[in-house]
Parts: structure tokens; C-alpha cells; sequence
């Protein structure tokens, strides 16, 4: 939508137009602070360009026509000395957020080559409008600049796909803030427990006035219900620690949990004056808003605080926020979970508050590298000035010349992890070649023979082929025991091998397992090892068959292994008795796969998350058939009948039999705003990837121009107000949960998998991945549908009331997806420019939607939201757009293959993610339903079919309409 706007002729765009670029650059945090006159030329004049990887932009020695900021994606900033692009040296990435070209401005060359790293989105701005810009608005365009142009810090344009991303307040909080929010609560503690502040004596010393730190921490967990752990009380302590609003009696510079003293700074002078009654009524107003504050800076200050810390002085939980921090850091992502959990204990900090200084010179020996967490740094060249500029999340230094490594930390430490690492490697040869590569580490259990305790090794597969993988992941199966790391390891290999050994390929490698027979020792050992081989072998191919469930009986070669499979095992246990103990199971397994194999497929006459409005969801198979509408240029239709995972090419086919011909013939989604996907003839399942008004088309390449969305796209004209103020706000969201816990029961957890890697890439459907996404998007869309379908000011005030009492009910359920997108909904650019709506709203459901907004916090890896679920019991329905927003940055950040052998540590990330999936469905959903009343089921057939407009445009419109512009 976006996009859409700035391929536009700046001529041809629309006040409208200008207005929905505009409501997305207002989230972009560099801009915030601009004149809106800047703000709405930019949105007039910029465009949008989009382009493949390894596209060179423009090369060194160029005289600039544009000025650019990275959309999405990333370019690398390659310069040679020579000005030859032959000897020209990567010198550093230019992010998402970035901008640069501002040479245009003087018309001096360019002063290197920029070449596309990957696929990316740039906002350009052409020569003429850019000087005409900075000639308008040149003091609040120094930020996006590089001197001599603009400033030296500050330099950020952040854009984000898919989840609105709010200020990460630590960069830029006043001081004056800060003060004030120590003031009170300092105010609020006196006012509440004024025996936390007073003289105390240690060691025969009294120290006047003084707080205790465990006392603190207790107190401040009891006053807000967004602060989640003694940890991210213990950042928000240091916010003030930092700002010197409160101080350690010993001058320490990081805030204790423990029994140490802290004194405010209003305490350090003689009789320090006790709160007025005044200021003691503004603590106990402010005291929420200031909490809120602090723990949205917390969690910076805390990572300060450890990374202050000597190495030797870190704790483990210290470590693991680190290695957390390391892991989205896309510099790091060809490095090893090892070596990453390793640079955990040796990176430093530095701070460089004035700008302009000098971290090391051209030509000077590099002792170090940097990971830049805040502000920005320039990368000047003699003779040809600043470079490029260096943003949050860049890396620099010698090392990152050669591998694109991390922040502040000796090279002398990282070549000693590499060195360990590489010394506690095991890799197994075949024909000279790696075939198996293991880490050996110091197990964490221990054995003592007579009386002398005994270290033991254990050994984590880093990568392999697919064949050795599982080779080894058999020999060290446990059969003594129902869990182990090995199985666990196991666990993985069953998940994630669609990705690099499909079934037509395993299970002949499974088959050929399974009749080994031991050739050394004793008639007993070699019997005992075969047998406990076997049992491995079955073991593997239950854990399998359970793992993928349905999914099997959908290929033929997997149905016909586990009739050979079970033929082979019952044979051996006519001889073999102890396989008995196993065949049971085993035959309920193939019988179960067979008995659904033969059952009819189900026939779907419809295909959305509405349909079958009181029928409990069942899970969607991909030889399923479904009944489906394929519409002409002329809004005509035919229907067709076709499996859930028929091709591109298969549904033109059954199309064209309708029609009578498929010369030429195109298949699109046709969106309600009228963007157009053409899909591609091997693409899948394309009936789930349709947006929520989206339509199919079928038509010839030359009738592409002319297909119009048809008018039942645009959705509703009136808003459901009189029957949806008559629902309980509990009773919508628990209704809105168990439906929501149909479709996420639904989805499988190989769908997660096929999604990351692309359905169309290992050939499967993720279909009922799809329509519970979806259902994210209809539930977001309904809630600003209704409010801007609300044309009188004080029922859209209700409205707003009863949506953050549903989100709150949502969030009581365990509900998060339906929670975040009811909170996302209320944020929309189309609902949150409602100021007279908003303003009427009372202060309490204000303060809930801010610590609402507050959960939603992006900030280091959304760890509010990481936080809350991480002490919640399941079931719990998560937040799944992050899910598959950290398999996705998991996919992308690592390689699959290292050298052609699997990169088993990715499969090992991923896996785990999907097991967030498992455990939050580890419990059945039944939480206590409201009180039955007669409307019962018209609230139930209401949430499963909400009729909502999904065109931004239009949404926009009726709110300008609902409360226009403000002169």
C-alpha cells in the first residue's frame, strides 16, 4: 500500500495519497521531530524503487542525481584507492534506516560504489526537490545527513514491514525527564512507605537517609503490574543510577538487588525537605506514567550496567541477556552458537558521548572491533572525506574487514574462541572429505569411581550429511530413558529434515537402518547390539510418525514405507521377542495412517475463516477438495473444484475447461484497493494466500489493466454497532478465544517450517498457517472498521472504551495474538489520528492502553512481551507474527548448507521456536466460560465472521471524514 503511493508521479498524487504516505512516515522515528511542511514534501516528491541483489546503484567518480534511504534490505559501500571498481573493497553495510547521496547537494563525485547485498527498498529523492528541501528545511535535515552536511549523531530513518514499531525512548529521553521522574518517586516512597528512606548503621557507621536496594527492587514490583521481573526493576533503578538521581553511599556505578545503600539526590543535603501535600497528590498522579517511562528505558541501562561489568564478574543470567542481544545482531549470524554464547563474556563498553572523537586512524594496526548499539559513526578517508555513516546495529573495525564481526571486544579474545572452538571440534572424514562435524563440550554430569570424580564429554552435532546426521543421532539414542539432549537433538533432525532430505529420500536411508546386524564379538553382543539397533531404528520412526502426523498420510512413499516398515518388524519379532514390547505401538501408528488414507476427502464448499460459523474448526489437509469462485474481467465467475494444494497451473487448467480456453491465461489476487499478485504457474495453495477481501481472477495479460475489485470487496458501509454494544466485552473476547484456539489447534508445526523456508521451496501447504495469520488481519481490521464506520463522537468513544476492555480480556485469556492485533488496530494511523475521540476518553482507559502499548514494545527484541509469556502456563495462543518473524530472521541470518554438509545448528534454532508452538498447546483449551446468557451464540457466530474493510485508503478517507484535518 505504501509502496504503492510513491511510484506515483509526484504530479499525479492525490492529497489522499500524500496523506497515507504521510501517516507511515510519522512512525519513522528520524522524522518525528521535522516541520510538517518537510514532512509533507517529502511525502510529495519521494519515490519508491525496489531492486534485485547485487545491483550496483551508482559507481565511485559518479556525479549524483538522488538521495536515498533504505526501505528495506541492505548495500554494501565499496571505495578503491585506485578509483579502479575492479580493486574496489567493501568497506561497510548500509541497513535498513540508512540514508545517503547527500554529495548531490555540492555535485562533488560520488565517493563510492553502492552495490544491492540483497533484494531492497529505497525512498529516492531526485537532485532538484532535494536542494530545494535542504534549502527550505536545512537545520531539521541535518539529522538524516553526514558532515559537513548535517550532524554527527542521530542519523536514523527506521521503516518497518508488517508490526509498527514505537520510539525507543532510551536514545534521546531530557535529562530534565529523568530528574523529574526520580523526584516522584522518591515522593511516591514517602508519601507510601516513608520507612524506606532513613538513617541506617553498618558496621558501626551510620549512613544518613538511605534506601536499601532489595527494599527498592520490592517496592517497585508492588506498584505496577508491567514490571515483570526483579531484572527489569533492577534497569530501571539504574536509569536513575545513571542520570545521578540516585546514588550509591559508595559511589558504585550499577544498581544491587542485595542489601546495599542508595540515597536520592533531593537527601543528600543536610534536613532535606519532606513533600508537600501538593507534590505528594502529583507522585501519586504521575507515579504509573513515570514507571512506564523508566521501564521502557530499563532494559538499555541494564545492558550498559552488565557490559560495564569486568568478564570474570558476569553472571549467567547476564550472559544469556548478551547472547540473546548477539543472536539479532546480523553481523554475527554466520558465527556458531558457541562462539556467540563465548563472545557473551568478553565484549566490553564504551561510551563516546562528545562527537567528533577519534576511535582509531587509516592505516593504524586494529586491536579491536565495535558493534555500534547508539548514535552513529562516519568512516572518513583521506581525500575523500566521509564515506558512508555507520548506524545502530553496524559493525566496524579491522575484523569486520574481513568477516563482518561484532562490538568492542579484543581481537586477541575472539581469535581465542575461535582457537577453543576449533580445538573441541571433531569432524569425521570419508574419502577426504567432511562428512560429520561435531563440538565436544564438558558434559554437566558427573560420575565417580571410587571416589575419584570423572568428567564426561558430550557431543552436539554442528553440521553433517543428512545420512551421518542421523547416523549418530541413533548410535547416542538412550534407550534407558523417556528424554536426553541426544533426543532432543533428534527431536530436531524429525522436525526440520523436509528442509535438506525429504521422505522420498529418508526413508530409504530409515529402511536401511533398521536390518543392521552386528559382524565382531560374541554371538550375545552381536545380538544385543542388533537388537538395541532395531529398537533405536523403531524408536526413530514412531518419534516421526507422531511429529508428522497427517502430514503423511498425504504421500504416497511415506504410507508405503510404514507398511514395509511394520512387515519388516513383525517378522523380526517372531524371533526377536523383546521387539514385541514395540510392535504395538508401532502397528497403531500404520493402522491409524492407513485408516484416514482410505477415509473420502473432504469437500469445502467455501474458504475463510468465517464460514461454517458454529462448527468447531477442523484442520485442513492439502488433497482436501474445495468448491471455489475464479472470477473474469467482467466480475462473471466460474466455479471450480480442485484439490487445497493444486498448482498455479492446475487451477488455470480447471479454469480454462470452464471457459473453454487457457491460451494466455493469468491468475491473480486482486486486493480491495486494487493491488494486483500475478502468481506463478508451480506457485501452491493460492486459494489461503488471498488477503481478507481479496479475490481470484483469471484473465489474458492484455485484461490485466482492466480488472476492477468487485463491489462486495470494499466491504461493509455501515458499522454493527447496534448489536455489538450489546455484547459483554468478556464474552466477545472469550468467544473471539475459542475460535482463535480452533484455527491455532489447527495449525501443524511443520507448516511453520514450510512457511519459513517457502511452501513452494520444499512443494507443501501451509494453508491452515494462513488462515490463522489471516485471522490476525481480520480481527486488527475489524476493530478500526467499526470505529471508523462510527459517525457519532461519543459512540466512538464507547467504542474505543469497549475494544481496551476486550484487549484486556484477550490478555487474560492467554489470548496474545487477538491482543496485539485488537492494540494494533487502536494504533492504525486511521483510529490514532482521532484526537477529539481519544481526548474524550477517560484518563483510565488511557493508562491501559498505554501499558497495553507498553507490552508491545519492540525494544530489545520485544523482551516486555518475551518477558510476560515467559511466566505465563499454557495453553497460551502467542503473538504469531513475531514467531515467524524470529524463524524468519533465524532462515535468513544462517546458511542451510556450510561447505554442502546441513547446517544442523539453524535446523536447532528453528526447531526450538516451533517448540514455543508445542508448549504453548502443551494443555487443552478450557478456560471458565462467562456466564451463559441468550446471546450466546450470537456473540459466538459474530466473532467467527467479522465483515471489515481492509483497504487503508478508504479507512483513511472515513476518518478525514469523521474528524477532518485540523487547519
Amino acid at each position: 500500500m505504501f509502496s504503492a503511493f510513491l511510484t506515483f508521479r509526484p504530479a499525479e498524487r492525490s492529497g489522499e495519497d500524500v496523506d497515507i504516505i504521510l501517516a507511515r512516515l510519522k512512525n519513522v522515528k528520524a522524522f518525528e521531530r521535522f516541520h510538517p511542511g518537510l514532512l509533507q514534501q517529502i511525502c510529495l516528491w519521494g519515490f519508491y524503487e525496489c531492486l534485485e541483489k547485487g545491483i550496483t546503484l551508482y559507481r565511485q567518480g559518479d556525479i549524483g542525481t538522488s538521495w536515498y534511504a533504505v526501505l528495506s534490505g541492505s548495500l554494501d559501500v565499496r571505495v578503491s584507492e585506485t578509483s579502479n571498481y575492479q580493486d574496489a573493497v567493501t568497506i561497510c553495510t548500509l541497513g535498513t534506516g540508512t540514508a545517503f547521496g547527500e554529495s548531490i547537494l555540492d555535485n562533488t563525485p560520488r565517493h563510492a560504489t553502492i552495490v544491492t547485498r540483497e533484494f531492497s527498498e529505497l525512498l529516492r529523492i531526485e537532485q532538484r526537490e532535494f536542494r530545494s528541501l535542504w534549502e527550505k528545511y536545512h537545520q531539521c535535515m541535518a539529522g538524516l545527513l553526514a558532515p559537513p552536511y548535517g550532524s554527527l549523531h542521530k542519523c536514523f530513518l527506521f521503516f518497518h514491514s508488517g508490526m509498527p514499531d514505537k520510539e525507543n525512548i532510551s536514545n534521546n529521553v531530557p535529562s530534565e525527564k529523568i530528574l523529574r521522574a526520580g523526584k516522584i518517586i522518591r515522593n511516591a516512597i514517602l508519601s507510601r512507605a516513608p520507612h524506606m528512606i532513613r538513617d541506617r548503621k553498618y558496621h558501626l557507621k551510620t549512613y544518613r537517609q538511605c534506601c536499601v536496594g532489595t527494599e527498592l527492587v520490592d517496592w517497585q514490583m508492588q506498584q505496577s503490574s508491567y514490571i515483570h521481573s526483579r531484572i527489569q526493576a533492577v534497569g530501571m533503578w539504574q536509569v536513575l543510577l545513571e542520570e545521578g538521581v540516585l546514588n550509591h553511599v559508595d559511589q558504585e556505578l550499577n544498581f544491587q538487588d542485595k542489601y546495599l545503600f542508595y540515597r536520592f539526590l533531593d537527601d543528600e543535603q543536610e534536613d532535606a525537605p519532606l513533600p508537600s501535600e501538593e507534590e505528594c497528590k502529583e507522585s501519586q498522579e504521575e507515579l504509573q506514567d513515570t514507571l512506564l517511562l523508566l521501564s521502557q528505558i530499563g532494559p538499555d541501562a541494564h545492558m550498559r550496567m552488565i557490559l560495564r561489568k569486568h568478564p570474570s564478574e558476569r553472571t549467567t543470567d547476564d550472559l544469556e541477556i548478551i547472547y540473546e542481544e548477539l543472536l539479532h545482531i546480523k553481523a554475527l549470524s554466520h558465527l556458531s552458537t558457541t562462539v556467540k554464547r563465548e563472545l557473551a563474556g568478553v565484549l566490553i563498553f564504551e561510551s563516546h558521548a562528545k562527537a567528533g572523537t577519534v576511535l582509531f586512524n587509516q592505516g593504524e594496526e586494529g586491536t579491536s572491533w565495535y558493534i555500534i548499539l547508539k548514535g552513529s559513526v562516519n568512516v572518513v578517508i583521506y581525500g575523500k572525506g566521509v564515506v558512508c555513516t555507520l548506524h545502530e546495529g553496524d559493525d566496524f573495525g579491522k575484523l569486520a574487514l574481513v568477516n563482518d564481526a561484532p562490538r568492542a571486544a579484543s581481537i586477541e579474545d575472539f581469535n581465542r574462541i575461535l582457537r577453543d572452538v576449533e580445538a573441541n571440534t571433531v569432524r569425521l572424514k570419508e574419502h577426504g572429505q567432511d562428512v560429520l562435524v561435531l563440538e565436544k563440550s564438558l558434559s554437566s554430569s558427573r560420575s565417580s569411581v571410587h571416589g575419584v570424580s570423572s568428567s564426561n564429554y558430550k557431543y552436539k552435532v554442528m553440521s553433517g550429511t543428512p545420512e551421518k546426521i542421523l547416523e549418530h543421532l541413533l548410535e547416542m539414542m538412550r534407550l534407558d530413558s523417556q528424554f536426553s539432549e541426544s533426543d532432543s537433538a533428534l527431536n530436531d533432525f524429525v522436525l526440520m529434515h523436509c528442509v535438506f532430505i525429504p521422505n522420498s529420500q529418508l526413508c530409504p536411508v530409515l529402511m536401511a537402518q533398521y536390518p543392521f546386524t552386528a559382524s565382531q564379538g560374541s554371538e550375545q553382543e552381536k545380538l544385543d547390539y542388533t537388537l538395541n539397533n532395531k529398537r533405536r531404528v523403531i524408536r526413530l520412526v514412531m518419534q516421526w510418525a507422531a511429529a508428522h502426523g497427517d502430514h503423511l498420510q498425504q504421500e504416497d512413499v511415506a504410507v508405503a514405507f510404514l507398511e514395509r516398515f511394520f512387515m519388516a518388524v513383525s517378522d523380526d519379532a517372531k524371533v526377536i521377542l523383546p521387539l514385541r514390547d514395540q510392535l504395538t505401538e508401532l502397528e497403531r501408528i500404520v493402522k491409524l495412517n492407513l485408516s484416514i488414507l482410505s477415509q473420502h476427502k473432504v469437500l469445502l464448499r467455501q474458504f475463510s475463516t468465517g464460514d461454517e460459523k458454529l462448527q468447531k474448526r477442523e484442520p485442513i489437509k492439502s488433497n482436501d477438495e474445495l468448491l471455489f469462485k475464479v472470477y473474469c474481467c467482467d466480475h462473471t465467475y466460474t466455479t471450480i473444484r480442485v484439490c487445497v494444494a493444486a498448482s498455479v497451473k492446475e487451477v488455470i487448467g480447471a479454469v480454462a475447461d470452464k471457459l473453454g480456453s487457457a491460451e494466455d491465461l493469468l491468475l491473480v489476487s486482486l486486493s480491495s484497493a486494487g493491488e494486483k499478485v500475478i502468481f506463478k504457474p508451480n506457485d501452491v495453495s493460492v486459494f489461503s494466500s488471498l488477503s481478507i477481501n481479496g479475490r481470484l481472477f483469471a484473465c489474458r495479460r492484455d485484461q490485466l489493466d482492466s480488472l476492477t475489485p468487485l463491489p462486495e470487496q470494499e466491504g461493509p458501509t455501515t458499522g454493527s454497532l447496534s448489536s455489538f454494544e450489546l455484547m459483554s466485552s468478556k464474552d466477545v473476547a472469550y468467544h473471539m478465544t475459542s475460535y482463535d484456539w480452533e484455527l491455532f489447534h489447527c495449525v501443524h508445526e511443520l507448516e511453520l517450517i514450510y512457511h519459513t523456508f517457502g511452501r513452494q521451496n520444499v512443494k507443501k501447504t501451509t494453508v491452515n498457517l494462513d488462515l490463522f495469520l489471516r485471522r490476525f488481519n481480520e480481527i486488527q481490521f475489524w476493530v478500526i472498521t467499526e470505529i471508523c464506520l462510527c459517525s457519532q463522537l461519543s459512540k466512538r468513544v464507547q467504542l474505543l472504551k469497549k475494544f481496551i476492555k476486550i484487549a484486556a480480556h484477550c490478555k487474560e485469556y492467554k489470548n496474545l495474538n487477538a491482543f496485539f492485533a485488537v492494540i494494533m488496530g487502536l494504533s492504525n494511523p486511521a483510529v490514532s489520528r482521532l484526537s477529539q475521540t481519544w481526548e474524550k476518553l477517560p484518563s483510565k482507559f488511557k493508562k491501559f492502553y498505554v501499558e497495553f502499548e507498553n507490552l508491545m514494545d519492540p525494544s530489545r527484541n520485544h523482551r516486555a512481551y518475551r518477558l510476560t509469556v515467559a511466566k505465563l502456563e499454557p495453553p497460551i495462543i502467542p503473538f504469531m507474527p513475531l514467531l515467524i518473524k524470529d524463524m524468519t530472521f533465524t532462515h535468513e541470518g544462517n546458511k542451510t548448507f556450510i561447505d554442502n554438509l546441513v547446517n544442523f545448528e539453524k535446523a536447532r534454532m528453528i526447531a526450538n521456536t516451533v517448540k514455543i508452538v508445542r508448549h504453548c498447546r502443551s494443555q487443552p483449551f478450557s478456560p471458565d466460560s462467562p456466564v451463559a446468557n441468550k446471546n450466546h451464540p450470537e456473540v459466538r457466530g459474530y466473532v467467527r465472521h467479522l465483515n471489515v474493510i481492509d483497504n487503508q485508503r478508504t479507512l483513511t478517507q472515513l476518518s478525514h471524514r469523521l474528524e477532518p484535518r485540523r487547519s
